[in-house]
């Protein structure tokens, strides 16, 4: 199992002679609470994080390949179930915060070594932490624009898909959608085969390797059908109110596909 799992980054005040004699030593897991967090850690990327990935980005954003109406359905069905602030507190924000805390306590204590050891886990360990860096940076960002500024899309959902649209018709905005999209998808995909090996779930080099392809093909898979729902709604479809009045009158109007 050991050497099916190479080492992804070399601790601090390792002395880099003796590595290029021995090689790096094989990923060993922490004791006690520093065990407990990491797993916590890997735990909460896919439950609760990763199961919001995929809702958010296959189902709910991919209802705006509809049209600006079935959009809004879906938003205004999101925005109707119960407890909603508790739902998004304790599924979302506060297991982000940490995710994402820890994540970035790991990628401190850790030094990249990919130009010492250009080996494929390397390259993959480096690859995870900062698209996890960019997908923090890109669901904050995210949350506030469409939350938190300008009408509220839990009171008018009908101005959700116009006020994406917003923000898609700029260009630095677009890439930096299109960056977050591509940093989140990975993140997840890759965190997937990452929770398999720690957890002991998957285990032999030759099963790790066909997960692997798994995983990269279900990176490619989503980030096809967000990429695809960003085309949908900056170019498939003028530019749809984000007034009350007007997305009053979408959210009222009859789905363009039968829900």
């Amino acid at each position: 199992m050991a050497a099916s799992v190479p080492a992804v980054g070399e601790a601090r005040g390792v002395g880099k002679p003796e590595l290029m004699k021995t090689g790096v030593g094989p990923l060993r897991a922490g004791k006690g609470v520093r065990f407990l967090l990491r797993r916590l850690h890997s735990l909460s990327g896919i439950v609760p994080l990763g199961a919001f990935l995929f809702e958010h980005i296959l189902i709910s954003n991919s209802a705006a390949l509809n049209g600006p109406t079935s959009y809004a359905h879906q938003v205004r069905f999101l925005a109707s179930l119960p407890l909603v602030p508790v739902l998004e507190l304790f599924g979302i924000w506060l297991p982000i915060l940490f995710h994402a805390g820890y994540g970035f306590y790991i990628w401190y204590r850790g030094d990249t070594n990919v130009l010492d050891y250009p080996w494929t886990g390397n390259w993959m360990y480096t690859a995870q932490r900062w698209t996890g860096g960019i997908a923090f940076a890109y669901i904050v960002f995210h949350t506030y624009t469409l939350r938190f500024s300008s009408i509220d899309l839990h009171s008018y959902p009908g101005a959700s898909f116009g006020k994406v649209q917003l923000e898609l018709f700029q260009p630095l905005l677009l890439a930096f959608y299109v960056l977050g999209l591509l940093s989140a998808s990975w993140h997840f995909a890759y965190g997937i085969w990452l929770f398999c090996a720690k957890w002991g779930l998957v285990s032999g080099e030759k099963a790790q390797k066909k997960l692997l392809v798994a995983c990269l093909g279900f990176f490619v898979g989503m980030s096809s059908v967000g990429l695809g729902t960003l085309y949908t709604m900056r170019v498939n479809w003028d530019q749809q109110p984000v007034d009350p009045v007007g997305a009053t009158q979408i959210e009222d109007a009859r789905p363009s596909v039968e829900e």
